[in-house]
């Protein structure tokens, strides 16, 4: 297959596990185009495992492990399925599937490192007739680097202004920045919580999966106290690079302090929502204080309680969507996963060291052969 004209797909659940977003990406000079995208819902018992399992409120046995694996790789399967009918394209045309599978660990420091993306690619390329790549960061944690953030080098390409420094943040279930600096360098790094603990406290509060325009959060006040003791928290007084996940920013995390048992629900969201935000401008006034704009992704983008929060607190610079500049704020990681698959082909690197901190560029990623006829 000529890969000049070929298409890939990329697959994505986040940390939140709202969704698994399949984006159909076609590359011009290199350069990502977005063709097509959905969003693929999770089945509900499904999620609530992954969610469980992913806060520590679930541990797994070998078998249960296994067959969570599987049910995940057949959901990422029918996701790429339904992208195909979505967009009325023959699998024949596609290069391959990037999945970056669902993650249920990100360990990457201490003695023995390590992250984990479940969602057996096997069972993706059986079902859909399509090479598949996948497991994407463990070469980078293999390197002595965090395995994350991995979409800075795809921000570059679509979103850099010569001469000017810009900030690309990702609102997904964790928060993380790229800076763009006006010289070309380029870095990044996880800054914190973004939607993960305000979805995971409205879900337990109102039953709704996220705060629809943080109008919770909005009902409420935020608590000093409070939010000086999650601030205390050493991750964020951390220096980068580093990465962080669901299986540190959770709600038992947020339980153990004394101070939310005495404070109504509404307040408590409200206090989420300046957490994220806090932490989000703090680290772009550390690390790209000249920034003029900040552009955000990923589905905190739709939260307008907490894009104001940051406007605010990131003035003069401008905060805004993606899509301004093109660039669809939801299938944003998706397109990531997609140029990270056809890097994989090419054999070329998918890290940026000065962003993950490992020892050199690395080819990322495993292939996972389609059955041929």
């Amino acid at each position: 297959m000529d890969d000049a004209s070929a298409l890939y797909i990329g697959l994505i659940s986040g940390t939140s596990a709202d969704g698994i977003d399949a984006a159909l990406v076609q590359f011009d000079h290199d350069q990502p185009r977005l063709v097509g995208a959905i969003a693929h819902p999770w089945p509900a018992p499904l999620r609530e495992r992954i969610l469980a399992v992913a806060q520590d409120e679930t541990r797994l046995d070998l078998d249960a492990y296994g067959r969570l694996d599987v049910a995940i790789g057949e959901q990422f399967a029918q996701a790429t399925l339904a992208l195909l009918a979505h967009t009325q394209t023959d699998p024949a045309t596609v290069r391959a599937v990037g999945s970056h599978g669902q993650t249920l660990r990100h360990r990457p420091q201490g003695e023995h490192p390590f992250t984990l993306q479940v969602g057996d690619a096997s069972v993706i390329a059986e079902r859909t007739g399509i090479d598949t790549v996948a497991d994407f960061r463990r070469a980078d944690v293999a390197a002595g680097g965090q395995g994350a953030p991995l979409l800075p080098a795809v921000h570059a390409m679509l979103l850099a202004q010569p001469g000017q420094t810009r900030v690309v943040l990702n609102l997904g279930g964790i928060a993380n920045i790229t800076v763009l600096r006006a010289d070309g360098h380029v870095f990044g790094f996880d800054t914190g919580p973004a939607n993960g603990l305000m979805d995971a406290w409205c879900l337990r509060h109102l039953g709704e999966g996220f705060d629809r325009d943080g109008a919770f959060a909005r009902q409420g006040r935020v608590d000093a106290a409070l939010l000086d003791a999650l601030l205390a928290d050493s991750y964020f007084a951390a220096l980068p690079p580093k990465s962080t996940g669901r299986e540190h920013f959770h709600l038992h995390w947020f339980d153990a302090h004394p101070r939310v048992a005495e404070l109504s629900p509404e307040d408590a969201q409200a206090t989420l929502l300046e957490l994220s935000a806090w932490t989000v401008a703090d680290a772009i006034r550390q690390h790209a204080a000249d920034a003029r704009d900040v552009l955000a992704c990923g589905g905190g983008v739709h939260n307008a309680a907490l894009m104001q929060r940051l406007g605010e607190l990131l003035a003069p610079a401008n905060v805004l969507s993606t899509a301004r500049f093109g660039v669809d704020p939801d299938f944003l990681e998706a397109t990531a996963f997609a140029w990270l698959a056809r890097q994989r082909l090419l054999g070329l690197p998918g890290n940026l060291p000065a962003v993950t901190g490992a020892r050199g560029p690395r080819v990322l990623g495993a292939v996972y052969p389609a059955p041929r006829a």
